[in-house]
């Protein structure tokens, strides 16, 4: 039979130039295309010869890749199943019409198990992305006839039988159109060749052979048992996969089985990387599907606050559209997703249990982030704050949050907290966690910006078995007995009157910032204190409202001045007689106060400047 010519569907060509101009983002991806649909005619040709005993078995499977460059051809040949004349028209001459999907059910119905990963018919039109013509000669496995389809993605094709082939299998030949500017890339040059193929196709299972070298490391290091890999594997892929020069922390296997299969290779990096905090949407999951690369920080892999994990993970049958650059199916992404989270939860709480020095190590480089699950992702909030490592005023160490409930009095209500700023030493020196030192209760310091949240949000979603997290800047969350409180207020009472002066004049000088202004006997070692009133918004929490670009309500709130400190003493004198230096100092112990809760004074040069005349007081009256 001569050569034959066909058109393709109605409207096909204009459906083909709408794929070539958008489909695609990336021209690199017809060769990935290429190479993908060669390793699914290999693995076919595996199957049926498995299934069909009389058949030659493949010896030698291959891939080669070849570049002409007086022809200004590419060509990629397999020596797989290869197709018949009737194939050619149905896969090629039907655009979007999937002969492996096809070929996957049959084997299916069949019981075989194949790892097939084309869906040919539209992969193989994204050539024309970067030819003006394309030859395909092929021969099916079983057969003596070779069959060339040549288009030039237009309306029509043509099929001869003219020419032959040694073995079966497909060779798809390419003519490449000339480069459109210099910034394009030459798909005729060997290193843009390697280049890609690298990038895409290097874990493909079949060898790719390229001026008779193969050019793929073939080596899917998470599709290999663990007993087979070293440890110094395991660190040359990760920085391989991240380019980061130093060893990661950890490493995490996962081989998912079920409805859904995947196979997944995860690190934990050592350090943050420099850009993890000011990209908040950067992400480290590389999606391949079946040893293809597809994409790399594929977000909807993994939540936002496990970006700072690094690694692969690899499909056996999550489908894609149809340039495979948008997930397709969001049932399968989500069960991936679930089942990769719990596997990294299952990690860190190993680690925790048995590598403490690993994981603070873990937790002083991506803590911070981890939080931000508790209020991103109620699910897992309870699993995130079970496996949080927090600072605490009982010793220079971590503690979580069930550590802390064993080391509770008995009658204390609740798990003291205090957040503030980074400064783990300012945090400590906050006046507010006095009362509670003083009577042996211990505080956990908490210094992440999300903790101010956490305190918001945690007592709606810690187990119902756990201790409530008490935010001691409230008003309202004391460390003393009932009896303590009486014996408290019954003092306060006496000193009352002789208060009321320093009260009047310092509610004179900050009335638009102060609800009220009164004496403490629970204040051990500062003059003052900044408490935030009952239902009002803490300082910190307004930092975070600034920080997002949003301007907080006016907050008021209450200023504690120790009656039995030699400062307030004095002062408590002083304002009985309207001394002038009242007002001066008690701006200093205002802004002093701030500073301690890490809030700039609204006038620093004039807190400065009073300090500074205050000084030269002490040391003329000296």
């Amino acid at each position: 039979m001569s050569e034959e010519k066909f058109f393709y569907q109605t409207e096909a060509a204009e459906l083909l130039k709408m794929m070539i101009s958008s489909v695609y983002s990336n021209k690199d991806i017809f060769l990935r295309e290429l190479i993908s649909n060669a390793s699914d005619a290999l693995d076919k040709r595996r199957i049926e010869c498995l299934r069909n005993t009389e058949l030659a078995e493949n010896k030698n499977p291959e891939i080669k890749i070849e570049i002409n460059a007086d022809s200004k051809t590419l060509s990629v040949s397999d020596n797989g199943i290869g197709m018949t004349r009737d194939e050619l028209i149905k896969y090629l001459g039907t655009i979007a019409k999937s002969g492996t999907k096809e070929f996957l059910k049959a084997a299916k119905n069949e019981n075989t198990q194949s790892e097939l990963i084309g869906q040919f018919g539209v992969g193989f039109y994204s050539v024309f992305m970067v030819a003006d013509k394309v030859e395909v000669l092929t021969r099916k496995l079983g057969s003596s006839e070779t069959f060339k389809f040549i288009s030039d993605g237009s309306g029509s094709y043509t099929i001869d039988d003219t020419e032959t082939r040694d073995e079966c299998g497909t060779t798809i030949t390419l003519f490449i159109r000339p480069k459109a500017d210099d910034d394009s890339k030459d798909y005729l040059n060997e290193w843009t060749i390697r280049e890609i193929i690298g990038k895409y196709s290097d874990f493909i299972s079949w060898p790719i052979y390229f001026k008779d070298k193969i050019i793929n490391s073939q080596k899917a290091i998470w599709q290999r048992p663990d007993s087979e890999i070293k440890e110094d594997e395991y660190k040359e892929f990760y920085k391989h996969l991240t380019h980061d020069w130093r060893d990661p922390l950890t490493h995490i296997k996962i081989n998912a089985e079920g409805s859904t299969n995947f196979k997944g290779l995860l690190f934990i990096p050592s350090e943050a990387p420099l850009d993890l905090f000011m990209n908040p949407e950067s992400g480290g999951i590389s999606l391949y599907i079946n040893r293809v690369f597809i994409m790399n920080d594929c977000k909807d892999l993994i939540p936002q606050y496990m970006r700072f994990i690094r690694g692969v993970i690899d499909s056996e049958d999550l489908p894609l559209n149809i340039s495979r650059e948008i997930l397709q199916d969001e049932l399968i992404i989500r069960v991936i997703r679930r089942s990769t989270q719990r596997k990294i939860f299952s990690e860190l709480k190993k680690m925790l249990e048995n590598d403490r020095e690993n994981y603070i190590k873990f937790w002083l480089s991506f803590g911070r982030i981890l939080k931000e699950g508790v209020i991103q992702d109620h699910e897992n909030a309870k699993t995130i704050l079970g496996i949080s490592l927090f600072r605490t005023t009982e010793n220079d160490g971590w503690t979580t949050l069930s550590e802390y409930e064993s080391r509770m009095k008995p009658d204390q209500k609740g798990i003291y907290c205090l957040a503030g700023r980074d400064n783990l030493s300012a945090l400590k020196a906050s006046p507010k966690i006095e009362p509670f030192t003083s009577k042996g209760y211990e505080v956990l310091l908490m210094t992440d910006p999300v903790d101010e949240v956490i305190l918001q949000e945690a007592n709606f979603i810690l187990p119902e078995e756990s201790k409530d997290l008490l935010n001691i800047a409230k008003d309202d969350v004391t460390p003393y007995s009932e009896d303590e409180k009486k014996a408290n207020e019954k003092k306060l009472k006496e000193i009352d009157s002789e208060f009321e002066p320093l009260r009047k004049k310092a509610l004179e000088i900050f009335g638009d910032k102060l609800e009220t202004v009164r004496p403490s006997l629970t204040l051990t070692s500062s003059p003052a204190c900044l408490k935030d009133a009952p239902g009002g918004m803490s300082l910190q929490w307004e930092n975070l409202m600034r920080s997002a670009g949003q301007t907080p309500p006016v907050q008021k709130r209450i200023l504690e001045l120790s009656a039995n400190n030699p400062v307030v003493k004095k002062l408590i004198s002083l304002s009985k007689d309207n001394s002038d230096k009242v007002s001066d100092i008690l701006r200093v112990l205002y802004d002093q106060s701030l500073i301690l809760e890490g809030v700039m004074p609204d006038d620093p040069a004039g807190f400065v400047k009073r300090v500074d005349e205050l000084m030269a007081v002490a040391l003329k009256d000296g």
